[in-house]
């Protein structure tokens, strides 16, 4: 495990609220999951600036792989986990069957999506590298991360355009949004 893998569980576990998501998930025995995105990288940022832990976290970004890409069976699960939370965490957690992802992304946010093979892929497609991020709690009580690009940025707080996908429609929003939260973070904007 790298110092930054290290320091990223450190924090994971200093979150109750995020320890308590990763707990109760991992006794429903989703297949393929991780907690992702904004719960992940939101949490190493507050701890980066001095801010309490929890800060800016709006939800819990759960996804899991089901070849299942029914409606009705992602719906099984969004149910299934709901009913595994009380409040608040049970309007918090988000689940997202990403298998499914590429039936609605392109109405939802404008851009193509091809079908992804497994959920860590899923990460590699995020806006920023800084937010590719995902954590599982695993059967021996660690913390596997997944991070395709690697940490720097998500300790770096930096956010730049991901490499892999080009500008993201919603860049400017996604950076206004991070920006009046964090005022800390540095922004290397896409080049024309």
């Amino acid at each position: 495990m790298s110092d930054l893998e290290h320091r990223l569980t450190e924090i994971v576990r200093a979150d109750p609220a995020l320890m308590q998501v990763l707990t109760t998930v991992r006794r429903l025995g989703l297949p393929d999951w991780r907690v992702f995105s904004g719960a992940v990288y939101q949490g190493v940022w507050n701890a980066m600036t001095g801010r309490p832990v929890g800060y800016g976290i709006k939800d819990y970004d759960l996804g899991y792989f089901d070849p299942d890409t029914s409606w009705d069976a992602e719906d099984v699960v969004i149910r299934r986990v709901a009913a595994a939370f009380d409040e608040p965490l049970r309007s918090m957690v988000e689940v997202r069957n990403q298998a499914r992802v590429h039936l609605w992304f392109q109405d939802r946010f404008g851009e193509p999506y091809e079908p992804l093979a497994h959920t860590d892929e899923a990460l590699s497609r995020f806006v920023t590298p800084a937010f590719g991020v995902g954590v599982r709690l695993e059967a021996d009580d660690t913390i596997s991360v997944a991070a395709p690009f690697g940490l720097e940025d998500v300790f770096g707080l930096t956010l730049r355009p991901n490499p892999l996908r080009g500008v993201a429609r919603g860049w400017r929003r996604t950076v206004d949004s991070a920006m009046a939260r964090w005022p800390e973070i540095t922004v290397m904007e896409p080049t024309s």
